[in-house]
């Protein structure tokens, strides 16, 4: 799997080289032209330092005095710089947004160079999203325009790496054959070892019964020669995953290893990766010590990439205030001639509102009728829906509690049988529920322990107060019902032992992970009506889902939904 960190290191090669090259050949430049290069060079030296605060203070008003002087290559240098700063604080949808603009202002071929990294930034942050179709669209368009041969060779095992998550495994294998037999590449003893490493682990996906111990045994003996531990870390990775059926206490050694050494070059996403393995196949009495620390490690991750973003958010707000208060005095100057263009605006909009009412009323009656259907439709769904939540899954819920909970009385089966009796017959008279609930989170936690008993153990992590705060009540009713509609199908299902929901925030998307040690799932259940309703209520909060059904795995399931 390709190391993060060479992938930028190859990135920033190939930037510097363009916005090198495109130096030497530019024309005399005005006073702040040549005040912006100063700035834009003492960023690079920040950058250089691991000074990216600064960096991304001094490339953003560098930037400014390029937009300013519409010197196009210069703004293109300090957006690329900019987006590689994003995605290597984990924002990468900010990282998008600045590689995107830099497209707009490139074309082919004249500007290939800086194509190039462009293609691989955004190719870098489709994967660390997960959307490794678009990530593969990016490299391959990087590799179209790409004659460095050493450089073909990172953009040819990255793209093969995308085939092998996407499940490709022959077009991964054809491309690291064609790789490998490149003499070229052979005379690389570190390239050759990790393209030859990610050949193993993908013959071994494509077919269980190919057995790569002794390759990748030989490789790690090569990367520890090398001192190359991220390449170290890949292997015991590929390792510890082949061993996990063979031979658990082989499984454990390279988990444990990877773990080490992730923790020795402070690499918090594969010292995560460890833990979560070691959660699924250590011993049970070692399962909440790992956990515990899963949870802490991951809130603080998450917290430290939520500082980051917002620090540079703040950056670039500054930064854009200060231009627009240029901006506004420039507008001052000119105050005649905009009250004049907006008052021909005016006039032209109020023109085309007075022909465009007519045609507006006369499609007016045949719209109301054709809402007035889908209004009907739409209650009848809604009945079906709330029937389901209610009746269905409240007793459901009851049945679960009176079946775990040694102390839940009589009286209280009763009471509770007593309040979903009432919520059904406020569904037969359309009234809203006006019960006092508890906070959000805590509601969360308390269904899902609802579900904890001997031989079914439940954990939670990231479900924080601050994760919900703007989300409306009708979303937390809908990811509510989403998330008992597991917990019921789990129940009833999946044979399982160990539940977890893990819940992650990034920018405005909140994400999901539900995953189980059961039997999996198969398509006869999951089209049953729980999960049905599931995702259509998911697609009413303009999400996704994303199911895992391997059997020996059990069941993953990935939900995200935007916040607003």
């Amino acid at each position: 799997m390709p190391n993060l960190k060479f992938l930028i290191l190859i990135l920033l090669f190939l930037t510097t080289n363009c916005n090198d090259s495109d130096k030497s050949i530019k024309k005399e430049k005005t006073p702040s032209l040549v005040e912006a290069d100063k700035i834009f060079e003492e960023a690079k030296n920040q950058y250089n330092k691991s000074e990216n605060k600064k960096a991304f203070l001094s490339f953003s008003k560098a930037e400014n005095i390029y937009k300013q002087n519409k010197d196009t290559l210069d703004i293109v240098s300090t957006l690329i710089y900019k987006a590689f700063i994003l995605n290597g604080i984990g924002d990468y949808y900010s990282s998008n947004e600045r590689s995107a603009e830099a497209l707009n202002l490139l074309s082919e071929p004249r500007d290939s160079a800086y194509l190039i990294s462009v293609y691989n930034c955004l190719a870098i942050s489709e994967t660390n999203l997960k959307r490794y179709s678009e990530s593969l669209k990016w490299y391959n368009k990087a590799l179209n325009l790409n004659s460095n041969k050493q450089k073909q060779f990172t953009l040819k095992n990255n793209i093969a790496d995308l085939y092998t998550k996407l499940k490709q495994y022959s077009r991964s294998i054809k491309i690291y054959d064609s790789l490998l037999s490149d003499k070229n590449l052979q005379k690389n003893t570190i390239d050759y070892a990790r393209i030859f490493d990610n050949y193993n682990y993908c013959k071994w996906l494509e077919n269980n019964t190919y057995n790569p111990e002794n390759n990748l045994l030989h490789i790690l003996d090569v990367k520890k020669e090398l001192k190359d531990i991220p390449g170290q870390i890949s292997t015991h990775s590929h390792l510890a995953e082949y061993y996990t059926l063979l031979n658990t206490d082989k499984a454990l050694y390279h988990t444990n290893e990877k773990y080490k050494l992730s923790d020795s070059i402070k690499n918090p996403i594969d010292k995560l990766e460890s833990l979560q393995s070691l959660i699924e196949i250590d011993n049970p009495q070692n399962t909440k010590k790992y956990f515990n620390e899963y949870k802490f490690l991951n809130d603080s991750i998450q917290s430290s990439k939520d500082d980051a973003k917002n620090s540079f958010a703040l950056i670039e707000y500054d930064v854009e205030k200060k231009e627009n208060e240029n901006q506004q005095l420039k507008l001052k100057m000119a105050e005649d001639d905009i009250k004049t263009i907006i008052r021909n605006v005016g006039l032209g909009a109020l023109s085309l509102l007075l022909i465009g009412g007519f045609f507006w009323y006369r499609k007016r009656k045949k719209r109301l009728e054709q809402e007035k259907e889908l209004e009907v439709k739409n209650t009848q769904l809604k009945m079906s829906k709330k029937v389901h939540d209610v009746v269905a899954n409240g007793i459901y819920q009851v049945m679960t509690k009176i079946e775990n909970q040694e102390d839940f009385s009589k009286d209280e089966a009763l009471d509770e049988l007593e309040f979903v009796y009432e919520k059904s017959r406020d569904i037969s008279y359309e009234k809203e529920d006006t019960r006092d609930e508890l906070d959000f989170s805590e509601k969360i936690s308390t269904s899902i322990g609802s579900f904890n008993n001997d031989s079914v153990k439940t954990y939670i992590a990231g479900n924080e107060k601050a994760i919900w705060e703007h989300v409306s009540q009708a979303k937390q009713e809908e990811i509510y019902q989403i998330i008992r509609e597991l917990l019921v199908n789990m129940k009833k299902h999946s044979q399982a032992s160990i539940v977890s929901f893990r819940f992650e925030k990034n920018n405005n998307e909140i994400t999901i992970h539900y995953k189980d040690n059961g039997i999996g799932m198969s398509g006869a259940v999951m089209h049953k009506n729980g999960l049905t309703n599931m995702v259509s209520r998911i697609e009413i909060l303009k999400g996704q889902i994303i199911f895992d059904t391997e059997t020996e795995k059990g069941l993953k399931i990935d939900i995200s939904f935007p916040v607003y």
